[in-house]
């Protein structure tokens, strides 16, 4: 934003906090590009324009290409103007939804007023929850927990072919690993359970089914004690390059371990995945099973690709 012809990334990977000191610590070019390119992403689904200014005689080369956010976006109207109190709680209103909540016209307009820059009550923002939303199951999964509704959807279970309908009185939504889940009670099993918003493969259906508000009380904090529980007792040990994109991503819930490091995991499958997809610059030694998964899923990628397994 602080420069109308843009920045080129070699100026933000050296400039910009967070990549600056991994690149001080030696982490390599191509694993701060990696994070680069995957954080640009990020940055555009959450509404944030970013514009890419190649070379005018020939757009397609973007060996030098520059980067910036257009001012034009984060521009108010001359004749509007808020109180810092304002600024605060619509920053409050604003921050509790990620992008996926709010119409195009709304996540506008909350660049603009964050982008004034005015003052605004700290201890009023200290208490913000921020929230993104990336399953389509969320919303209506937390209306049925605000109106204590059982509700009804398939579950797809890795290894099984096909899905299960399942029956659940939804009590809490979690966030864990960077993944929602939604913690209930399960109707046709007479027990709790815990399912991965992302393994939900139909819609949700809120039945007239009710049940007591009070069944929701602590619900959070039983379910993310299962889940630290669960993480607890599976624990990968896995060798890394130092300097990837693996080794910045990965050492964010590491402990080291004589042979490498030692990450604690929730569900085999989600963490497979993204193992797997940082190619050769990580290996698992234990356990086994997840070893497995790991490299059935390069083997399935060369094959893919015309490749010898």
């Amino acid at each position: 934003m602080a420069t109308e012809q843009g920045l080129t990334k070699d100026t933000i990977l050296s400039s910009v906090a967070g990549y600056r000191e991994q690149l001080d610590a030696g982490a390599s070019k191509d694993a701060l590009e990696k994070m680069f390119e995957r954080d640009k992403e990020n940055l555009r689904g959450l509404g944030v324009p970013i514009e890419t200014i190649g070379n005018r005689t020939d757009p397609d080369d973007l060996r030098e290409a520059r980067y910036r956010v257009p001012t034009a976006e984060y521009a108010l109207p001359v004749d509007i103007s808020f109180s810092p109190a304002e600024i605060a709680l619509l920053n409050l209103a604003g921050g509790v939804w990620g992008s996926e909540s709010l119409s195009v016209d709304a996540r506008s307009g909350l660049r603009k007023i964050r982008a004034l820059g005015i003052a605004v009550d700290e201890p009023i923002i200290g208490y913000a929850p921020r929230i993104r939303v990336r399953d389509a199951s969320f919303g209506a999964l937390q209306r049925a927990i605000e109106q204590c509704r059982t509700v009804i959807f398939t579950y797809l279970r890795p290894g099984d072919a096909q899905p299960r309908e399942r029956r659940l009185r939804p009590l809490a939504l979690v966030e864990y690993e960077a993944r929602w889940h939604v913690f209930g009670f399960d109707v046709n099993v007479g027990a709790d359970r815990t399912f991965l918003l992302s393994r939900i493969v139909s819609d949700v259906t809120l039945t007239r089914e009710k049940f007591p508000p009070a069944l929701r009380e602590g619900a959070g904090e039983r379910a993310l004690r299962g889940l630290d529980d669960v993480a607890a007792r599976q624990r990968a040990l896995l060798e890394v390059h130092p300097g990837t994109e693996a080794a910045l991503r990965l050492a964010r819930r590491a402990e080291e371990a004589p042979q490498g490091i030692v990450v604690p995991y929730v569900d085999l499958h989600v963490f497979a995945d993204e193992l797997a997809s940082y190619g050769p610059e990580v290996r698992v030694v234990a356990p086994a099973d997840l070893r497995t998964e790991v490299i059935r899923r390069l083997r399935a990628t060369l094959e893919r690709h015309g490749g010898a397994a």
